[in-house]
């Protein structure tokens, strides 16, 4: 059920429709909902000629949004309510005669014996299925604002028009907007793809191509430590490691059901010869789990085999459309810290518990205190369309994920036609250290697809049974994780993933030995560190490596080398005062083993 703020955002999206109606004549509306934190309008804009007199038609730009803002404040001056009422679909044919993208909706709703509804505020009328504020005065006219346009074709298809959409912001009250502007304001300093240039760790080429990172050096250590981590915790909780091609036969995606659902996101096939001469077709791998089901399937399996829990770091690649590429958070390349786990039904609750205490376990270790599992279950009405059509497996399932969830009182929402095609599935979202949602990781129940591979196990009872799949990757792609931990970090990483973890800094070049040999130790000790001796002052040495958000700076002058100590400045306390390497050594492998 959507909530008064959504209705007051679905409100506003109405709003925007009829201003920019009225604004430029004889534009058309295509969808306009609301999201997050305010709402948007897709619009094919008409706009006048230019006033040059060439005939040229003048783009809208983010210089008009201003105006049509102000426009949308003295429009809502004049509604009084949202008068909904329900009409044939030859009626609102007329109502939107010359609007082909309501047409397009109005004879959908129509093929689906879907009631047609139309919504009318003042002068302005919009095909609409309803959810607006009860009183237009719960629209606070000083609690919206407009953020910016951009380009997004009709349906989301690159084959149709490209469309104007117009975002916006929207909040009960006008402190919460400017709660919100601020954070918006923080997050761009935050932004992953800006700092991830200022500090090295990623870069994109057009010789490569779009949407496939190429990690550079420090990306790369915070990428290995991460699968450092991930494989120490699945060894404890007695995961087996496996690795998978990049690449698979079109039969095994085909027999998993993957194709054709996946189809569209995955990149075109591949036409080989063998050596016969015969054709076969391949795709580049979308995903890891029909392989996994190849490695479980290579030899028989008994219920004494179960749990089997195969873990792999496998990269897989996806054909984001793109419109859709964003830095790290959508790309084209995903590498992910992926497993299945194998199990009996009777098992099933203590496993998907164990998954979803390993999700906290590294919640804990990232500092996130906010978050929420997002139960998806199936949509009755488009089994053997959407979802596999066994009706019965999908609710023991979704009750069996249910009950982990109630008794494990983990916070969570349940969504309807939001599944997996082969089960129910959890999706995870934390809130990063400034407020904004990400979605990270993922829980998945398969009961269908083990079956297509004709996976089975021999139980005690001497029967053959076919197990219960759990998919799982807690920290979701290394390349949208790391996105999201470079914004929640704001680039300061802790000391156990920062890329350099001291920098020794000299004052003079007399310091020079003495600073090699503290590198050495430290190195020696499996801390990455730099050695900064550059003939600079030593302010701007150290702002350079504060600038690298640097965890330790140890400063090294001539007492320091006549006592054989390093001067510590920290960069969450400041200065520590001077320190053997010894015992300075003996509190970062602590802080780096507490992963602080």
């Amino acid at each position: 059920m959507a909530s008064p703020l959504e209705h007051l955002r679905h409100s506003l999206a109405h709003l925007l429709g009829a201003t920019v109606l009225d604004l430029y004549p004889g534009s058309k509306l295509a969808i306009g909902p609301a999201i997050d934190d305010g709402f948007y309008y897709d619009i094919d804009i008409m706009t006048q000629s230019s006033p040059d007199g060439s005939g040229a038609a003048k783009k809208v730009s983010d210089t008009d949004l201003s105006k049509i803002e102000d426009r949308m404040r003295e429009i809502l001056k004049t509604w009084k309510s949202f008068e909904g009422k329900e009409v044939s679909a030859n009626e609102a044919k007329k109502v939107f005669a010359g609007n082909q993208y309501k047409e397009e909706l109005i004879n959908e709703l129509s093929e689906k014996g879907e009631k047609i509804t139309l919504y009318t505020s003042g002068t302005f009328t919009d095909l609409c299925r309803g959810g607006h504020v009860e009183n237009i005065k719960d629209i606070d006219p000083q609690a919206f604002k407009l953020s910016r346009l951009a380009g997004a074709y009709w349906r989301g298809d690159e084959k149709n028009p490209q469309l104007t959409r117009i975002y916006g912001y929207a909040f009960e009250t006008k402190d919460e907007l400017q709660k919100h502007l601020l954070m918006i304001e923080e997050a761009k300093k935050r932004d992953h793809r800006k700092l991830g240039k200022e500090l090295k760790l990623f870069t994109f080429s057009d010789y490569v191509g779009p949407g496939l990172p190429l990690w550079l050096p420090n990306g790369t250590v915070i990428v290995e430590e991460l699968e450092k981590l991930a494989k120490q915790t699945e060894l404890e909780a007695g995961y087996l490691r496996v690795r998978t091609p990049h690449i698979a036969k079109e039969i095994m995606y085909k027999t998993s059901g993957h194709l054709p659902y996946y189809a569209d996101s995955m990149f075109p096939p591949m036409i080989m010869k063998d050596e016969d001469g015969k054709e076969e077709t391949y795709y580049l791998k979308a995903m890891n789990c029909p392989h996994h089901h190849q490695i479980f399937a290579a030899e028989p399996r008994s219920y004494r085999d179960l749990p089997l829990r195969l873990a792999e770091y496998g990269t897989q690649y996806r054909y984001e459309k793109s419109g859709e590429l964003f830095g790290l958070m959508r790309v084209r390349m995903l590498s992910m810290n992926d497993a299945h786990i194998y199990c009996t039904p009777e098992q099933f609750a203590s496993e998907f518990r164990a998954v979803n205490d390993m999700y906290l376990k590294y919640f804990k270790i990232f500092g996130l205190g906010k978050y929420v599992m997002r139960f998806s279950t199936h949509d009755p009405q488009k089994l053997g369309q959407k979802y596999l059509d066994n009706p019965e497996l999908w609710k023991k399932t979704e009750d069996m994920v249910r009950t982990v969830l109630t008794e494990s009182k983990i916070p969570y929402q349940e969504v309807v036609d939001e599944a997996a095609f082969y089960g129910p599935k959890i999706d995870v979202q934390i809130w990063s250290s400034i407020g904004r949602e990400f979605s990270i990781a993922t829980n998945q129940v398969d009961f269908g697809v083990p079956d297509r591979f004709g996976l089975t196990y021999t139980d005690s009872d001497g029967t053959e049974k076919t197990p219960i799949v759990i998919h799982r990757a807690p920290l979701g792609t290394h390349e949208r994780f790391i996105g999201f931990l470079i914004e929640h970090y704001a680039g300061a990483f802790p000391l156990w993933l920062s890329p350099v973890q001291v920098a020794v800094i000299t004052i003079s070049e007399n310091q020079q030995a003495w600073a090699e040999a503290v590198v050495h130790k430290l190195k020696h000790a499996d801390i990455r560190v730099e050695l900064h001796n550059q003939n600079e002052t030593l302010g701007k040495k150290i702002r350079n490596a504060e600038m690298q958000k640097i965890p330790y700076l140890f400063i090294v002058g001539d007492k320091e080398v006549e006592a054989k100590t390093v001067a510590i400045r920290k960069r969450t306390t400041g200065d520590m005062g001077t320190m053997s390497i010894d015992t300075v050594l003996a509190q970062l492998a602590e802080e780096i083993r507490e992963k602080k």
